[in-house]
């Protein structure tokens, strides 16, 4: 069954059946009304939340350019503090896109190409296995087998650099992709050499306002530390993301609902941008190789819309994340388009986040949790909404 087909019937006789939680306190920034996003937002996320012993969690849909917000539970167990449309969340892996979105920028503005080789950003792997490994296969996790993360040994940019000099190839580039925060992580890295500045100003300073978002950081800042939810371990300890090796690049963004679905929007083409921001952000919607089931865009991920829900549980399951897949390359790169579903999971030890849009139905969903609830729950939650949201449009 796909989002094309009428699943209005359905999902008001189960979904909307499903009894909301008393006991998690809600605030919507929604119409006061009982909406068709209220509605459906309502009847899905209870039931997650109390199979995942979520503590908090936050909703924002965007439908047709109207925002949506639906905000649950506490950002903090011990201060009882509530989730609102203020609260920051870690969104682990979804940073890749913003990490995507520099280094595209970088692309229009001609500091660097995706073709480029390594080592022409950052020299001291010269000889080494970067000789042949260009920033596309880094970003799209086809340079050779690059795992998922560093050793515990590599502890700063010295070992960094080691490690890379002496790490060897498993497979030829652009032929498996092994999905890895070592591989975009360099990308990001090597995107900000290009541009003169440290990755982490380049974000904040530059990106992030460029964006328009006003609540989006790497590092906290101290007038919106109270702001900042506590993640919550699997045995349900208070537990913050570990700074490590590549962990801005990779893993590091922390936003509220209101910034992460203002850059949904601003993905399907919805917020005026400066041209060239307007056009690297669409650039990264480019397909570049077929794994499986998915389409590997720069850090976004695609499927042809409309797409069933098996198909994205699987190309967003633990085969895709934790095994190389061999790849094939689209020759040449599929060029943006609209009539697709993009998606981005995210996780650190005590966050998980979820974004998807599809831009033909000018439809975008953000999960924002401060627990690590399975990926299969949020993009069910994910799809069952904007199934509903696509079915009731004019």
């Amino acid at each position: 069954m796909t989002l094309l087909t009428s699943r209005r019937q359905a999902l008001t006789g189960s979904l909307l059946a499903i009894p909301v939680l008393a006991c998690r306190q809600r605030e919507a920034y929604a119409q006061s009304d009982q909406s068709q996003p209220d509605r459906v937002v309502s009847a899905v996320i209870g039931p997650v939340m109390e199979r995942n012993d979520v503590p908090g969690l936050a909703v924002a849909v965007s439908v047709g350019g109207k925002q949506h917000f639906f905000n649950y539970g506490v950002g903090s167990k011990a201060t009882g503090q509530k989730v609102t449309q203020d609260t920051i969340f870690e969104i682990g892996s979804i940073s890749k896109t913003f990490t995507a979105t520099l280094a595209s920028y970088a692309h229009v503005r001609g500091t660097l190409s995706l073709s480029d080789n390594a080592t022409k950003h950052l020299p001291l792997l010269t000889g080494s296995s970067f000789d042949r490994i260009s920033l596309l296969d880094l970003a799209t996790y086809t340079a050779g087998g690059l795992p998922l993360e560093f050793p515990t040994a590599v502890t700063d940019q010295e070992k960094m650099i080691a490690y890379y000099k002496n790490w060897r190839p498993a497979y030829a580039a652009g032929t498996h992709r092994l999905y890895s925060n070592v591989s975009i992580g360099l990308f990001g890295y090597l995107a900000a050499r290009s541009m003169g500045k440290p990755f982490d100003d380049l974000m904040q300073q530059d990106l992030f306002p460029a964006l328009g978002l006003s609540q989006t950081f790497i590092k906290i800042p101290r007038d919106q530390v109270d702001n900042y939810a506590y993640g919550y371990s699997k045995d349900n300890k208070p537990i913050r993301v570990t700074p490590g090796v590549l962990d801005s690049e990779a893993y590091g963004v922390k936003t509220t609902p209101v910034d992460m679905i203002h850059f949904v929007e601003a993905n399907m083409g919805l917020i005026k941008l400066d041209q060239q921001l307007q056009r690297a952000i669409m650039d990264t919607h480019t397909g570049y190789f077929k794994a499986g089931p998915m389409t590997q865009d720069l850090a976004w991920e695609q499927y042809p819309y409309p797409v069933t829900l098996a198909t994205l549980l699987q190309g967003n399951g633990a085969a895709m994340a934790l095994n190389a897949m061999q790849v094939v390359a689209n020759s040449p790169p599929k060029r943006p388009r609209e009539d697709v579903w993009i998606n981005k999971t995210g996780s650190t030890n005590g966050f998980g986040a979820y974004a998807a849009f599809v831009p033909q139905k000018r439809l975008g969903i953000v999960i924002l949790a401060n627990k690590s609830f399975p990926i299969d729950d949020r993009i069910t939650a994910a799809y069952k909404i904007l199934a509903s949201l696509a079915d009731d449009e004019p």
